[in-house]
């Protein structure tokens, strides 16, 4: 690692609903709105970006336990923001408090939680 995992760091990460990315489209529903797997994506964004100067060339987190809720619909066109706050390092094991918005309103919120593998070693796992 590059530095010293701590709680605290937060990360962002932005999209606009377009057709790509709605219900729709990734199959979760049949309308054109914002995605719940879409918004999870984006959540999932905004952790790795909380930690990622924290991590050295050889390291990446992957993510293993997402909780959340997705409480109001979004529309096309509309910018959405996902937020993450890391809330505990446990060894390898990095807990999130995740939250997105659209420019109107808090759109979900629950918890994530990623574990810091070395990029090599968890790939060659694969076979």
């Amino acid at each position: 690692m590059l530095q010293e995992l701590n709680p605290g760091l937060t990360g962002t990460a932005e999209t606009v609903v377009r057709e790509t990315n709605t219900a729709l489209a990734m199959g979760s529903g049949s309308l054109h709105v914002f995605a719940t797997p879409s918004m999870i994506a984006l959540m999932e964004q905004a952790a790795c970006n909380a930690v990622a100067a924290c991590l050295d060339e050889e390291s990446t987190s992957v993510g293993t336990l997402v909780n959340i809720t997705h409480d109001a619909a979004t529309g096309m066109g509309k910018q959405v923001t996902a937020t993450a706050t890391l809330t505990a390092v446990e060894g390898r094991k990095l807990v999130f408090e995740i939250t997105a918005a659209d420019e109107d309103k808090q759109i979900g919120k629950g918890m994530h939680e990623r574990f810091i593998v070395n990029k090599e070693k968890f790939m060659a796992k694969l076979g």
